[in-house]
C-alpha cells in the first residue's frame, strides 16, 4: 500500500491522503510506483464495456519496464488508515511509451473479457432458458456464472446466434430482458438492472449522499426518450397472424415501436417492458463528482442525494457508471446517475394491453 503525500492543509487539518495497492504479475509494485505516479483512473460500467484500468507513470529516470500485453494487474483503491476497497484483476491491454518527458501510459480491462468472448460464432438456441444459456457461454469460456432468480426460468423459443460473439449476443439478450451482462473477477453476471442486489443476492443499502461531498454536479432532463408506451410485435404460433402488445400508458400517442418481431408473445411483452423502464430511467439523469472518493461506489448501487433542488432530491437514482480517479489533485470519484425505479412510488408504474397490429 502507498499514499500519495498531501498537498495542502485545512485549518491546520492535513487532507486524508489517498492510497493503493497495485500488483503486476503477483508482484506488489506500489513503492515503486508511488513516487512516478501521475494518475490512476478506474472506470467501472455496467454495461458491455470492460471494466477500465488506466495507469499514467513518470518515466524519466528509466524506472520501469514496459508490462507485456496479457499481463495481470490487481488493484486496490481507498485512503490512508482505511480497509482498501479490491476492485479485482484487469488484464493488460494497451501500453503507450512517449516523451519527452518520457511516460508510460497502461490500459488494462478487467480480466477475463477475453478475446475468445469477442470471437463470432454462429449458433442457435431453441426452447432455452436464460439460465441455460448463459450457463453454457459461462462455461465455454471457463467463467462462474451468476443469474438473478428473476431472470433464470424465462425460457426462449427460438434465438439465432449469426456472426455474432458470445459478448454481443449476451449484450442483446440483455438489453431484450433489462438486464446486467458484464464479466467480473472469473464471474459472468446476468442480473436485473435496479434490483439493488448483489450477484450473491444480498440486498444493497442504499447510500445516501449529499451535495456538500461533491464539487461538480449536472443535473439533464431529455424528452426526447419520454414515450407514453412501447409496442412489441409476435407471431402468434397457430395462425400466424402478427399481433402486438403494449407496455405503458393507456392513449395510443407517443408509443415507441421496436424493430424486431419476437417469437411468443410473453417474448415480445418482456422485450417492450424492458425498453419502457430502459426510457423511464434516462429520462432525468445526474453527474456527480465527489470531491472525496468513495472506493466503495460501483455500478447499480441504489443513491438518494440531498442538498439539490427537491426534483432531483426526491428521484431514486442508481449508480450507471463510476470512475475512480488518483492524481496530485487526490482521490475522487465521478458518477453518472439515472433513475432507480422504486416500488414505494407509482411514477414508473406500467400497465400491459394486447393489440393487433
Amino acid at each position: 500500500m502507498m499514499g500519495l503525500e498531501p498537498k495542502s492543509h485545512f485549518a491546520g487539518r492535513v487532507q486524508p491522503q489517498a492510497d493503493y495497492r497495485v500488483t503486476l504479475d503477483g508482484r506488489d509494485l506500489s513503492r515503486l510506483i508511488a513516487p512516478n505516479l501521475i494518475s490512476l483512473s478506474l472506470s467501472e460500467s455496467r454495461a458491455e464495456e470492460a471494466d477500465t484500468l488506466d495507469i499514467v507513470l513518470d518515466d524519466s529516470k528509466n524506472t520501469f519496464d514496459i508490462p507485456k500485453r496479457g499481463a495481470a494487474i490487481k488493484v486496490a483503491i481507498g485512503w490512508v488508515g482505511e480497509p482498501l476497497v479490491d476492485k479485482g484483476t484487469f488484464t493488460v491491454d494497451e501500453v503507450e511509451h512517449s516523451g519527452a518527458p518520457d511516460i508510460i501510459t497502461i490500459r488494462a480491462r478487467s480480466a477475463s473479457m477475453t478475446e475468445a468472448m469477442h470471437e463470432r460464432r454462429e449458433q442457435s438456441w431453441h426452447a432455452a432458458t436464460i439460465g441455460a444459456i448463459v450457463r453454457a457461454i459461462a462455461s465455454r469460456h471457463s467463467l462462474k456464472p451468476a443469474i438473478g432468480a428473476a431472470l433464470e426460468q424465462i425460457a426462449i423459443a427460438h434465438v439465432d446466434q449469426t456472426h455474432e460473439s458470445d459478448m454481443a449476443f449476451l449484450t442483446r439478450l440483455a438489453k431484450r430482458y433489462d438486464a446486467v451482462m458484464n464479466v467480473k473477477d472469473l464471474n459472468l453476471l446476468f442480473m436485473p438492472i435496479g434490483t439493488g442486489k448483489t450477484a450473491s443476492g444480498k440486498a444493497l443499502a442504499v447510500l445516501p449522499i449529499t451535495r456538500a461531498s461533491g464539487d461538480q454536479h449536472r443535473y439533464h432532463i431529455a424528452q426526447r426518450e419520454s414515450y407514453a408506451a412501447v409496442r412489441a410485435h409476435y407471431h402468434s404460433n397457430s395462425k400466424g397472424k402478427r399481433k402486438s402488445v403494449i407496455v405503458g400508458g393507456e392513449n395510443n400517442r407517443n408509443v415507441k415501436v421496436l424493430p424486431e418481431d419476437y417469437a411468443t408473445e410473453a417474448e415480445a411483452r418482456a422485450a417492450a417492458q424492458a425498453e419502457f423502464a430502459r426510457t423511464q430511467r434516462s429520462q432525468s439523469t445526474l453527474d456527480y463528482t465527489l470531491a472525496l472518493g468513495r472506493a466503495e461506489i460501483f455500478p447499480e448501487l441504489p443513491v438518494t442525494v440531498s442538498g439539490f433542488k427537491p426534483e432531483i432530491d426526491e428521484t431514486p437514482w442508481l449508480v450507471k457508471k463510476a470512475t475512480h480517479t488518483i492524481n496530485d489533485g487526490g482521490f475522487t470519484s465521478a458518477l453518472e446517475l439515472e433513475v432507480r425505479d422504486d416500488p414505494t412510488t407509482a411514477r414508473h408504474r406500467t400497465h400491459f394491453r394486447k393489440g393487433g397490429q
